[in-house]
């Protein structure tokens, strides 16, 4: 079980910081930790994301599966809220908003973004929270 004082970490190749300063700090809302020349660390909505600069660890043709990470919201109200963030910014999605397993315990609503490297962030929300993990 995780202890809520503990921060889950992902480290992310990136191939522009300022870009993905912009993105993830300005557009989003997730707070700047720290930036050095080689990399940017976010407050990545309580978590620590670190995007490293690496042009050449891109990935030049993203799927969304197996590889993305995001947040699943317990409540309704701040998944509306980071997406009506992403539309007012209008920020690129990789799929726009919708329903999966429609009808079913596990139903929920979700979108995926794509950041300025091609990494893909999917956000989404269960109508029953006992379906968050």
């Amino acid at each position: 079980m995780r202890d809520p004082e503990n921060v889950f970490h992902l480290a992310i190749p990136c191939a522009d910081l300022d870009a993905t300063q912009d993105f993830y700090v300005n557009k989003m809302g997730c707070e700047l930790g720290r930036r050095y020349d080689d990399r940017v660390t976010l407050n990545f909505f309580g978590d620590q994301v670190v995007c490293h600069l690496d042009p050449d660890g891109i990935d030049k043709e993203p799927k969304m599966y197996p590889r993305h990470y995001g947040v699943t919201f317990r409540h309704a109200a701040d998944y509306d809220a980071l997406l009506d963030k992403t539309e007012k910014h209008g920020l690129p999605f990789f799929q726009e908003p919708f329903v999966r397993f429609g009808g079913k315990r596990e139903e929920h609503r979700t979108f995926f973004l794509i950041d300025p490297s091609n990494n893909l962030l999917e956000f989404k929300h269960y109508n029953d929270p006992s379906m968050m993990y």
